[in-house]
């Protein structure tokens, strides 16, 4: 199949998965298409896929994620010894993990193509990923608690893992209780890197989003506990603090350089 066949099976399919799509069109333009599939994906709840369905995907994701181009540790240069800043599209970086700010669910975003990580990293990765989590959640039998990581594998990302941490939610400024459960979302990222041994790990901006922590607040604690955790622990754990707008680099790259105090 070429792309356009994998989209048009892949659309197909999900829509005749539930009658409640059956009335759907399917759009001409192959842009509109991919929005769509990405929407099916998101809104689609946990349950067994067939092997063909998983083979199409997964060679359409990587045809994908070709075109965007993966981003090596090597192609980055440290700001400090063992810890790189950088800026863009986190479901490109080849880094042993990547973390992925979640929800207390762990399912991923069910938002069609909305514009949360949790939405992006589901995305690139496929269906397997919403299916591990289910297995997951469904062990523990309860929400996944603030401040805790939970480690699956990446699948059609081009990292190893996903690492899924759930942030404080604020309203307001954040108190003392925020601050020290953002900062165990990072320990406890750090503490699964390496009981994983895991030579590197990207760090998104954790709860800044749609979670609504203040971003320079968030940075100092993010960089903070991560310099805390690798000093205290003698850790050789690279450490890439992933960026995707403009006023979180400057913010960070203010930090690292030491123009903002931590």
């Amino acid at each position: 199949m070429n792309t356009q066949e994998q989209l048009l099976y892949m659309i197909q399919y999900l829509i005749h998965e539930d009658t409640k799509y059956s009335n759907l069109e399917i759009p001409d333009s192959m842009a509109e298409q991919k929005k769509l599939l990405r929407s099916l994906m998101n809104i689609r709840p946990p349950r067994p896929v067939p092997e063909e369905f998983l083979e199409v995907q997964d060679s359409y994701l990587g045809s994908e994620l070709k075109l965007k181009r993966p981003v090596t540790l090597a192609e980055l240069s440290p700001v400090q010894e063992g810890i790189y800043l950088w800026q863009g599209d986190i479901t490109r970086l080849q880094a042993d993990a990547v973390v992925n700010a979640a929800n207390s669910a762990l399912l991923g975003c069910f938002i069609p193509c909305h514009g949360c990580i949790d939405n992006a990293i589901h995305s690139a990765a496929g269906v397997q990923l919403r299916l591990e989590c289910r297995r997951i959640m469904e062990a523990q039998g309860h929400p996944e608690a603030v401040g805790t990581a939970r480690i699956t594998k990446a699948y059609n990302l081009p990292s190893r893992y996903v690492l899924h941490t759930v942030g404080p939610v604020i309203h307001g400024e954040p108190d003392t209780e925020d601050c020290a459960a953002l900062a165990s979302c990072y320990r406890s990222c750090m503490e699964l890197a390496a009981a994983y041994r895991l030579d590197s790990i990207a760090f998104c901006c954790i709860s800044t989003g749609e979670f609504h922590f203040p971003n320079e607040t968030a940075a100092r604690i993010a960089v903070g506990t991560v310099k805390k955790y690798l000093q205290e622990n003698n850790s050789e754990t690279e450490v890439i603090f992933n960026v995707y707008k403009d006023r979180d680099y400057e913010i960070y790259r203010h930090i690292l350089s030491g123009i903002l105090s931590i």
